[in-house]
């Protein structure tokens, strides 16, 4: 097999239409939103506690995450022959896993900062230092790269010599695993448990850590009861987005090749676009930072 065939969400010329539309806007709100987000982050001076140092790198993230399907996606909706070549198709696997996973160790990361924030108060600067910081995002990235090699090299030593149509948007492990001319069962089990190992072991961490925060709110004022639960209510809101549907996707064999790419719509694309708008709307920090960004932007163009 020298390419594949993506049938993509939907083979109605109607709805099509109507999805390039839809899912261009999507991926524009994607990108303009995250880059708002870097921008505010890298540019204002009262953002740079550990927190918005790892939400600037969320926000990258989810610019490349949905760069590695979205783009395909819309311009498929235009073509009658959505075609991808066989290294394309694991290129797109490669990356799909690779920024995957590496969001939700970021999200499992920031998860652990504000266990340190508002537990243990006192170690947070001697914890969370710059350097400390700096290898969490990169164990998040090498965790990342690892998670997509297995994968990868798994679906790559499979012979394919039959079907190429695939029913998804994007190449991923269980359509491909459907297509190969081989007993994929041992692969599959393989698949399924270093995805769900990954993703069940974070899910337990982060739900673990907000539970031992909530407890300790008891403690608190009511103002820092507020704020506090004010930045968790936001990243609570885009784990539950992010892993409700991957969990679903990954932690089984898969069975049902439609339903899963409807779910697959919700973390390639929805979540990454409302993240900046779940971080903004809950985060009067990062909305003031904004203002004043604007504010001297449209400064300097009077001026």
């Amino acid at each position: 097999v020298k390419e594949f065939i993506l049938l993509g969400l939907s083979e109605d010329q109607g709805v099509q239409k109507t999805c390039f539309v839809m899912f261009l806007f999507f991926y524009i709100v994607i990108v303009a939103g995250n880059l708002l987000i870097i921008v505010t982050v890298i540019s204002s001076q009262r953002l740079n506690s550990p927190m918005y140092f790892f939400l600037c790198y969320l926000s990258f993230v989810d610019i490349c995450y949905s760069s590695v399907t979205a783009p395909k996606m819309i311009a498929d909706f235009l073509v009658e022959n959505k075609t991808i070549s066989f290294v394309g198709c694991i290129a797109q696997l490669f990356g799909v896993h690779f920024f995957g996973c590496t969001e939700i160790f970021i999200l499992t990361v920031m998860a652990y900062d504000r266990y340190i924030a508002i537990c243990r108060p006192l170690h947070y600067t001697t914890l969370m230092t710059r350097r400390a910081c700096g290898r969490l995002v990169i164990g998040s990235w090498v965790g990342g790269f690892l998670h997509s090699i297995v994968q990868t090299l798994l679906t790559t030593q499979l012979p394919f010599c039959g079907p190429n149509t695939i029913d998804h948007y994007f190449c991923d492990v269980h359509p491909l695993l459907q297509l190969a001319c081989t007993n994929t069962y041992p692969v599959g089990i393989i698949v399924v448990a270093n995805s769900g190992m990954i993703a069940l072991s974070c899910f337990f961490i982060l739900v673990t850590s907000y539970v031992v925060i909530l407890v300790s709110l008891k403690s608190q004022t009511s103002e820092g009861r507020h704020k506090a639960l004010s930045t968790c209510g936001s990243h609570i809101t885009v784990v539950i987005l992010f892993f409700g549907p991957c969990t679903f996707t990954y932690i089984r064999p898969s069975s049902n090749l439609s339903e899963d790419k409807s779910v697959a719509v919700f973390y390639t694309v929805i979540t990454p676009m409302l993240n900046p708008l779940i971080y903004t709307l809950r985060n009067e920090e990062v909305k003031s930072a904004m203002r004043k960004l604007w504010s001297r932007k449209l400064g300097n163009e009077k001026g």
